[in-house]
C-alpha cells in the first residue's frame, strides 16, 4: 500500500529530529533521502554516501540538477561547503570501521526484535544487496522508515521476518505513517502516534506485539 507525499514528508521530518550536531549520517533510498531536507536549523550533519560523498546536501531545485552529482541510489543531490569526494572503497571503509553514527534505511519488513529485511522479494529481480548489509551491521544506530503495511494490507512490522534478512537485531527505531516504535529489550515500545491514527489503529495493523506505555506522544 503506497502513501502520499504528505505522509512521506512527515516521516522524513520526524526522522530528522533524531539527528544531532556533528553526526555522520547515511541515508538509504526512498523516503530516507528526504531526511536531508528537514535537518533542524543550526544542526550540522556530515551526510555520507556510499558512492563517495561527504557533506552531501538535500535535493536540488528542479532544473538545477547536476548530472555528475548523485547519491548511491542515483538520485540528484547537492553538496554543502566543505564537501569532499572519495572512491567507493574508502566510503565503505568508513562504514566498516564504524564511523557512521546513524543510517536511515527503508525496509520491506522489520521484526519485533529489530531484524531487518530490505533487499529482496524472492522471485523478483533486484540490483543486489548494495551497502544495506554493512550499514545495518556497522552503523551505531539504525532507523527504518517505511509504510506500516504492504500492498496487500498486511503488517510490515512482524513478529518474525518472512523475507530474507539483511541483518539481525540491528534496528533501533521504526517510523511509519502511523507510529514511531522503539526496539527495546522486551519488544517494541509504542512511543508516538501520527495523526489521525489511534492506539487501536496501530495495534490492529501491527503483527508484532506492542508495549503500550501510559503516556504516548501524538504527532499532529
Amino acid at each position: 500500500m503506497g502513501m502520499g507525499k504528505e505522509n512521506r514528508d512527515r516521516i522524513a521530518k520526524r526522522a530528522a529530529q533524531e539527528l544531532k550536531n556533528g553526526m555522520a549520517v547515511n541515508l538509504g533510498i526512498g523516503i530516507p533521502t528526504q531526511v536531508a531536507d528537514y535537518v533542524p536549523e543550526g544542526v550540522q550533519i556530515v551526510f555520507h554516501a556510499e558512492n563517495g560523498i561527504l557533506y552531501a546536501g538535500g535535493a536540488p531545485n528542479p532544473g538545477e540538477e547536476d548530472a555528475f552529482l548523485c547519491n548511491a541510489g542515483g538520485y540528484p543531490v547537492t553538496i554543502v561547503d566543505g564537501a569532499s569526494y572519495c572512491d567507493s572503497s574508502i566510503a565503505f571503509a568508513m562504514i566498516r570501521r564504524g564511523c557512521i553514527d546513524i543510517t536511515i534505511l527503508g525496509a520491506l519488513e522489520v521484526s519485533e526484535r529489530g531484524d531487518l529485511a530490505n533487499w529482496i522479494v524472492p522471485g523478483k529481480r533486484v540490483a543486489g544487496i548494495g551497502g544495506a548489509m554493512e550499514l545495518a551491521q556497522k552503523a551505531k544506530k539504525v532507523i527504518v522508515l517505511m509504510n506500516h503495511v504492504n500492498r496487500q494490507g498486511e503488517s510490515k512490522v512482524k513478529k518474525q521476518c518472512e523475507l530474507p534478512l539483511t541483518a539481525r537485531a540491528c534496528v533501533k527505531l521504526i517510523i511509519t505513517e502511523m507510529a514511531v516504535m522503539e526496539v527495546v529489550e522486551h519488544g517494541l515500545l509504542l512511543k508516538e502516534i501520527m495523526s489521525p491514527y489511534t492506539v487501536d489503529d496501530v495495534v490492529r495493523h501491527t503483527e508484532a506485539a506492542l508495549i503500550i506505555p501510559e503516556h504516548i506522544t501524538y504527532i499532529p
